[in-house]
């Protein structure tokens, strides 16, 4: 058994490395889930634990500063109790949400620690001394996932057989009871995305998501697609304007002879993969932007002093999309090599753009990445992998990160050849505003067909006298079908809407669920 549990202590270890690895979600439970059962022997059920897992914790991404529950020792540990004890996704679900706020603290614990360490990359910067820089951001970003892999390990060594014993004296109505709130959880993730994107201009979108789902039963790939083509309808997106004659063509303009070839360029992307590596809550991304830099801060700049200078500049805060960051690092590699060049170059108007850029460019991409594209993707996903399909988590991996690491690579190279010039040209065609109104259009149909397609919550409840009942449930289903799912999203949501807390809701939840099971009010 030791063997086992250090395979899946690797595994929690893996995910815990998702900041080394560009902020892909590989660390989710649609994609851990599996990995913990093939390791157990229980492949199928890994899949469909991971699904449900991830149902609940949809709405959980870290945004700013903001650190959600633990999301992967939570799934990890909870799918390998469940698979251990035979007992399946409803004690996965009982036993992964307060593991995943138990490891939170221990997470904002570390990133409070890792703040120490700016005193050190400052004097390391000082120095010019670029490789004791960044091997400090690789060995602070492996911090965590060997904290939390040794946590992982001395749960399982020390907790196996205790939880085994424990959960195999649970009688029948509890576990059901907890089937019945594990269906009702994943309402909470839908509102989270829906407390980002939901507003009057695009909640109509919402409504017709869940129409597809309920009436139509319209799968979710389907419902995705409608939406994509929906939303470049609105938003003439496609829409290409004619120069006028008048205008001047500002795309001829001949850029200066470039100093970096395109594999400096290149490792500027594969390095930005760290960005988060040594997230901390003092300076948030900062030795992660400065770790990317280097290739271009040691080629064009040849004394300590001038290396030094640069380093200190990029060890300034730094936070914003890691989806967009590429842009930001190449137009600063663009006015590095600018300021190289010229004397009368002012240094500091690098930072000044970055600070410019961090937000709007923020906004810009989670609501691309996170309201729309993640979305998208784990909906497939978990329609697929609830039923046992592998095909779920691969197509997850795939619809989110192949237009995820394809842009973000271009915009290395857009921000270093076209720098300014490209956000210009962006902002005067309004095409940031219309990706932005694409986004939330596409993001809020998926979430709307959400909990009519994913969530099943039905009532046993019977109207009438004895030998004459009628179904409450299916008058509901023909006024509307899931009408439950729907009603509890939007209960929820109000109570976000109220700054109601998450773990307050999640455990909220689970005490309607259990006790609603046990009533016989829901089943």
């Amino acid at each position: 058994m030791t063997i086992t549990f250090i395979l899946i202590t690797l595994i929690a270890m893996f995910g815990h490395s998702e900041d080394f690895l560009g902020t892909t979600l590989l660390n989710r439970p649609l994609v851990l889930g599996p990995l913990v059962g093939l390791v157990l022997g229980d492949f199928n059920q890994g899949i469909v634990i991971g699904a449900t897992l991830e149902l609940i914790f949809m709405g959980n991404i870290k945004v700013g500063a903001a650190i959600p529950p633990d999301v992967i020792t939570g799934g990890v540990l909870g799918t390998a109790f469940a698979i251990i004890s035979g007992k399946g996704p409803a004690v996965a679900l009982a036993l992964a949400v307060p593991i995943s706020i138990l490891a939170e603290m221990v997470v904002s614990g570390l990133f409070i620690f890792r703040a120490g360490f700016n005193k050190k990359f400052t004097e390391y910067a000082e120095e010019g001394d670029c490789n004791k820089l960044q091997w400090l951001h690789i060995a602070s970003g492996l911090l965590k996932p060997l904290l939390m892999g040794l946590i992982t390990f001395l749960t399982l060594q020390l907790g196996a057989d205790v939880m085994k014993s424990f959960l195999d004296r649970i009688p029948e109505w509890v576990n059901t009871g907890l089937q019945v709130a594990g269906n009702m959880l994943p309402a909470l993730g839908f509102a989270l995305l829906m407390s980002v994107m939901f507003n009057k201009k695009v909640a109509p979108y919402f409504f017709l998501g869940f129409i597809l789902s309920s009436y139509l039963k319209l799968p979710m790939i389907a419902i995705g697609g409608l939406g994509v083509i929906l939303a470049l309808i609105v938003t003439k997106i496609t829409h290409r304007e004619t120069a006028s004659e008048d205008e001047p063509n500002n795309d001829d303009t001949p850029s200066p002879a470039a100093s970096f070839s395109k594999s400096e360029i290149r490792s500027i992307f594969f390095r930005s993969l760290t960005l988060e590596a040594n997230f901390n809550f003092e300076t948030c991304q900062n030795t992660g932007f400065a770790f990317s830099m280097i290739p271009v801060v040691k080629k064009i700049y040849k004394t300590k002093e001038s290396i030094a200078l640069a380093l200190k500049r990029h060890l300034q805060f730094f936070n914003t999309s890691p989806y967009g960051s590429t842009l930001i690092l190449g137009i600063s590699a663009a006015m590095e090599e600018q300021n190289s060049r010229s004397k009368d170059f002012d240094a500091q108007s690098i930072n000044g753009v970055k600070l410019g850029l961090m937000g709007p460019l923020a906004g810009i991409f989670d609501s691309l990445f996170w309201g729309t594209l993640k979305v998208i993707a784990a909906g497939v996903g978990t329609s697929l992998a609830l039923k046992g399909n592998i095909a779920g988590p691969l197509l997850f991996i795939l619809i989110f990160n192949v237009p995820h690491l394809l842009l973000r690579y271009q915009l290395t190279f857009i921000g270093y050849n076209q720098g300014n010039r490209f956000l210009q040209k962006m902002a005067n065609n309004n095409v940031m505003d219309r990706l932005t109104s694409g986004a939330a259009i596409v993001g809020l149909m998926v979430v709307g067909a959400m909990p009519a397609l994913l969530m099943s919550i039905k009532t046993p409840i019977e109207i009438g006298t004895s030998g004459s009942e009628i179904s409450l449930q299916g008058i509901l289903d023909q006024i509307v079908p899931g009408i439950i799912p729907l009603v509890l999203t939007f209960l929820v949501y109000l109570f976000l809407k109220r700054s109601v807390k998450t773990t307050y809701l999640l455990l909220g939840l689970l005490v309607l669920g259990f006790i609603g099971s046990v009533l016989h009010v829901f089943a």
